[in-house]
């Protein structure tokens, strides 16, 4: 599986939704910056870096090719959010 290290958690004041961004380390190769820790209905959840299209819509930037992998990713960042 994934080596998953965190580089980075940016935690934010306020009353917004997005309550942290992090900087994740994926197995020494790989540095992702801006993954978005929101409080949603369900409680916490990651948002991968993405940006706007020309059609007004926001796109990953950065994608989990399972949802395995995803999952694994969400659980490490909430973690270490929460300690």
């Amino acid at each position: 599986m994934l080596d998953i290290e965190i580089a980075n958690i940016y935690r934010l004041d306020g009353s917004s939704a997005i309550k942290a961004f992090c900087d994740i380390i994926v197995s020494n190769i790989l540095l992702v910056k801006g993954i978005r820790i929101i409080e949603g209905r369900n409680g916490l959840f990651v948002r991968m870096p993405a940006k706007a299209g020309k059609d007004g819509k926001w796109y990953e930037s950065i994608r989990p090719m399972s949802k395995e992998i995803r999952a694994c990713l969400n659980e490490v960042i909430i973690k270490a959010f929460n300690e």
